[in-house]
């Protein structure tokens, strides 16, 4: 899902971290906590996040927390899978910036047991050009791009498929490639680029199916030249909040949740991404 890309704060990236339970209060709904249970309050939760805008969301996140008595630590590195491999290897304690689909490709390379705990935000990916104003005026032959990794290539073709542009023939996985196309009655050349190439590519395509993080850092207008997006309607790729499975059961895991899950971070979201990105909790 992710891809590089340089963050504010590199110096964050390449710590290690031993992990320890965080227990606290939480303003909103307030948790009593035993004097042990206090005692073991040694060091902030350490999250990992992307480099970018996410880390505005979680100075938000981190004052909400604060409040209710629970230290956060946002640690923002510049692509997915070093964030999981940390987490799996018990230098963080959790990490927000994944889909389920992503999350399950990444416990299947790393051997890890990593689970969600609490929806965050959907960033439905976007079928963009500069070229063309509307699905009726993609000619035949349109070159259109897609995402080069696996979960995220087949979520793009998905989409295609939904908009009426091709077919694609159904895999045990559930994850296609521009190999499983079954049908192009407009012949489309497919071209599979990394997330921040495609975004910057645009202007040479006739369209291409955006993450809406790469979307934005690129400068496209995610409004005027979005022909299409997708819903978030039983929608898979809903982004969460995540733990190793033997914390899923935490005692700080709720009010992490809910430091995320607050008004001023709803706002804070639609500010940020200028409607873009979508907050997934009700």
């Amino acid at each position: 899902m992710p891809n590089v890309f340089f963050p504010r704060r590199s110096t964050t990236q390449g710590r290690r971290f031993n992990r320890r339970t965080v227990l606290t209060l939480l303003a909103a709904t307030p948790v009593i906590l035993s004097s042990a249970a206090r005692a073991q309050q040694s060091r902030p939760i350490r999250v990992g996040i992307l480099s970018g805008e996410d880390e505005d969301i979680w100075n938000i996140v981190q004052e909400n927390a604060r409040t209710a008595g629970l230290a956060i630590e946002a640690i923002p590195f510049s692509e997915g899978t070093p964030i999981n491999a940390a987490l799996a290897a018990g230098d963080l304690d959790a990490n927000a910036f994944q889909h389920g689909p992503y999350l399950q490709a990444q416990n299947t390379a790393l051997g890890a047991h990593i689970v969600p705990v609490g929806n965050t935000y959907f960033a439905p990916v976007g079928f963009y050009s500069k070229k063309w104003t509307s699905l009726s005026a993609l000619p035949q032959g349109a070159t259109i791009g897609v995402p080069a990794d696996p979960t995220n290539e087949g979520r793009a073709l998905k989409l295609l498929q939904s908009l009426g542009l091709l077919k694609i023939a159904t895999v045990p996985d559930g994850m296609p490639t521009a190999l499983d196309i079954a049908e192009n009655p407009k012949s489309l050349t497919i071209k599979e680029l990394d997330d921040p190439v495609l975004a910057r590519s645009l202007p040479d395509l006739d369209a291409g199916v955006v993450i809406t993080e790469w979307a934005y850092k690129a400068g496209i207008d995610l409004n005027k030249e979005r022909l299409a997006r997708e819903s978030m309607e039983n929608n898979p790729y809903i982004n969460f909040i995540a733990v190793n499975e033997n914390n899923a059961h935490a005692a700080w895991i709720q009010p992490l949740v809910k430091a995320f899950q607050q008004p001023n971070v709803r706002e804070k979201l639609l500010e940020a991404y200028h409607g873009a990105i979508i907050p997934s909790w009700s």
